[in-house]
């Protein structure tokens, strides 16, 4: 029976000795370096004495590639018949034969041939690690599954061959290769990319600097946001308690009132200032009565989702130590109270919350933000 997705991500975990250790070459365009960069890589580990072959490497005619290339050992592909043509695919029975400590497989997005073993490489790839291997890959972060309609949507270009996000997700460490957009064109005119002839219509379709600078910005978050993953890993491993703020996390708590709406913009105008998460509480007292309006929360709900934020429901006796233990889990660090113009009783409740979540919570940065009435209007 197939591994599910968190069964992978599981036993790909750094700790987990039964496994070879998978290594991602990350880029945002052909031509930015991916390839050369994981063959100059394996030729150091060669000169220390690392048994390091190649699986697959597409030169794709480059001359650099194939110089580099030349001076590893290269393990040869098997060669399938499809439809009375002769293909060349990564030959895994071969590299199993073999027993390398390390093996270079390009392209892993790539979709086998009908008649190999695995329907697509990255699944090659996972036998490999399953047999101690370790593996050194390459992907286009135009080639993440979840990413693939952004890129349609930004050059006009379906991409038609995907990974899962779990697969990169799974690499042991990921290596952003980046290169200016000018610079990549630049390569594209010298010829170092395509073909002479390919290069004036590439530059004018995908390779439009428009289209570069959006491809950049969404591998640049992709690997922001696995670096920001395996920091809360670490952490949690640890069991480090104090924030270290490396990066912003806004939580912003609301209730059944029609005010939630304007404290939600407010804290969304704050997170895009920032370029910072977003997290939205809701805090359900036990044994409290409830006079909320369930239909006004599910609504204020709904527009902090609209606007991109994580909507988070909790339950707990006391809404302070509720909200100081999410602040803590997450590491968060700045949360937003919203103040209502109360002048009674209800005053009194409000700072002795808000002191005993101070009191309670790690070191954050508190904002009280105002509710005015003309405000909702």
């Amino acid at each position: 029976m197939p591994k599910k997705p968190e069964e992978w991500l599981e036993v790909a975990s750094p700790a987990n000795k039964a496994r070879g250790i998978f290594k991602l070459f990350l880029g945002y365009a052909p031509g930015v370096g991916k390839t050369y960069s994981m063959l100059s890589e394996a030729i150091r580990r060669k000169s220390r004495g690392e048994d390091v072959v190649i699986g697959i490497i597409e030169t794709h005619g480059r001359k650099g590639i194939k110089e580099l290339a030349a001076q590893l050992e290269a393990v040869p592909r098997k060669q399938i018949d499809y439809k009375g043509t002769l293909f060349e695919e990564m030959d895994v029975d071969a590299i199993l034969t073999r027993q390398p400590q390390v093996v270079l497989v390009d392209e892993l997005a790539h979709t086998n041939i009908p008649g190999s073993r695995h329907r697509k490489r990255y699944e090659d790839i996972q036998e490999l690690l399953a047999a101690k291997i370790d593996v050194i890959s390459t992907l286009n972060i135009q080639h993440i599954e979840s990413l693939a309609p952004t890129v349609r949507a930004i050059t006009g270009i379906t991409v038609r061959e995907t990974v899962p996000d779990w697969v990169p997700l799974s690499a042991s460490e990921t290596v952003m290769v980046d290169l200016t957009p000018e610079a990549l064109q630049n390569r594209m005119k010298r010829g170092d990319v395509y073909s002479q002839e390919k290069v004036e219509q590439s530059l004018k379709n995908f390779f439009r600097r428009g289209n570069l600078i959006a491809l950049r910005e969404l591998a640049l978050r992709q690997v922001a946001e696995q670096v920001d993953r395996s920091l809360e890993s670490y952490m949690d491993a640890k069991d480090i308690r104090q924030n270290w703020g490396v990066r912003e996390r806004l939580a912003v708590c609301i209730s059944g009132s029609p005010s939630g709406q304007y404290l939600i913009a407010r804290a969304a105008r704050m997170a895009r200032r920032m370029d910072a998460e977003l997290y939205v509480l809701h805090v359900e007292r036990e044994f409290a009565p409830r006079e909320e309006n369930p239909q006004v929360l599910q609504t204020n709900l709904r527009f902090a989702e609209n606007l991109g934020a994580r909507v988070v429901k909790l339950k707990g006796r006391s809404v302070a130590d509720t909200i100081a233990d999410f602040v803590r889990s997450k590491h968060i660090t700045q949360v937003i109270f919203g103040r209502a113009p109360i002048r009674d009783w209800r005053k009194y409740l409000y700072l002795s919350a808000v002191h005993r979540f101070l009191r309670e919570s790690p070191p954050v940065d508190v904002h009280i933000v105002t509710q005015d009435p003309q405000d909702l209007q």
